[in-house]
Parts: structure tokens; C-alpha cells; sequence
């Protein structure tokens, strides 16, 4: 019998030695939370430290940045028949010597990408949140391009900035985001959810 793919990535310990080597020296957690036949996707970079520490994806502010943007509540948002989250990367990197955050590794994505993709099965929405995401799914390198192309890309896609605090100059800096684009995608969401 075939396991299932999540409880293959759950066991996966590839950046194992990566991570001990980094400046917080931790052992992998992978959070995989998704489930073949959900309509909407989101695909972000990677866990934070608070999501490594408790198993669940964006259980943090930028996950109430996140949902807030969305227009859904909690329960909505953590059901995985209608909202699979599939990273770039399922651990929390770590932190390099100066506290910030590293990127997601590579190998995660080459590793497990496809079959992800595979079990969820086609989506009707999906959200592409930070720069790796955009990288991987896009090919784009500029995260504010990237989600100025919106409209190219609705009703089935949207490139979202890093719902980070981080991001919140971001934010005020580029106001069309939360009275043009918010709008449409939290319309969308409610209409797939």
C-alpha cells in the first residue's frame, strides 16, 4: 500500500544536517496541510519559527495578515477539504548568524513539488505569497511586478506580498494593493469557499 505523500514529506529529513548547522541548530519539522480536492491553493515560502514550534502553517501574525486579506475566518481557512497550503519548503529553514531568515532550500521543492501538486489535484485559485513562490511558480524576480501583474493573472491566480510585519512599509507604500486587489481576491475566495 502507497502512503500518502503528506505522511511522507511529515517523515522527510532531508535538511537534516542543513538545519543543525544553522544559527538556531534545530531538527526538521515538516508541516504538510492539504488535501486532494481543495479549490484553493496557497503557496508560500516556508514555516516560521512559531509554526515550526506548533505544527500548524501561518498560526502567527502574518497568518492573520494572511486570512484577514482573504476575508476568512480561522476554521475556514484550516479546513484542508477547501484550503490546501503547500510551501516552498514544508521546515522552518532556520536563522543565519544575524537573525534573519533563510531562504526556503531548494531541494524541498525539486523534492516534493510535483507529487504536492499531483495530490491536490487542479485548484481554481491559487494564492502566490512572497517571492519564492512567485520565483517558482512565475519566473518573476520582483515580488512588487510580480503583484502589480494582478489582474494578467485573476481570477485563477494572485501574487501576494509576504503578509509579514515585515511587509508593512510595503503595504503603505503601494495603497492600490488593499483598494484595488483585496477586494477581488477576498470576492473570490468567498465565492470558492
Amino acid at each position: 500500500m502507497t502512503r500518502p505523500v503528506q505522511d511522507e514529506i511529515r517523515d522527510c529529513r532531508l535538511c537534516a544536517a542543513r538545519f543543525r548547522a544553522t544559527a538556531t541548530g534545530h531538527s526538521p519539522r515538516p508541516v504538510a496541510w492539504f488535501a486532494a480536492g481543495a479549490r484553493v491553493l496557497i503557496v508560500g515560502q516556508a514555516p516560521g519559527i512559531r509554526v515550526h514550534e506548533t505544527g500548524v502553517p501561518f498560526n502567527d501574525r502574518s497568518g492573520d495578515r494572511l486570512r484577514d486579506w482573504m476575508g476568512v475566518d480561522r476554521e475556514t481557512f484550516y479546513d484542508v477539504s477547501r484550503i490546501a497550503i503547500a510551501p516552498m519548503a514544508f521546515c522552518f529553514p532556520g536563522y543565519d548568524a544575524k537573525g534573519a531568515d533563510l531562504p526556503p532550500p531548494a531541494i524541498c521543492a525539486q523534492t516534493w513539488r510535483d507529487r504536492v501538486m499531483e495530490e491536490i489535484g487542479p485548484v481554481d485559485l491559487t494564492l502566490l505569497v512572497g517571492g519564492a513562490a512567485q520565483r517558482w511558480h512565475l519566473g518573476t524576480r520582483n515580488v512588487t511586478q510580480a503583484v502589480l501583474g494582478w489582474r494578467d493573472q485573476a481570477p485563477r491566480l494572485f501574487p501576494l506580498p509576504h503578509p509579514s510585519w515585515r511587509n508593512t512599509g510595503w503595504l503603505k507604500k503601494n495603497p492600490w494593493f488593499e483598494a484595488d486587489l483585496l477586494p477581488v481576491l477576498r470576492a473570490r475566495v468567498k465565492e470558492l469557499t
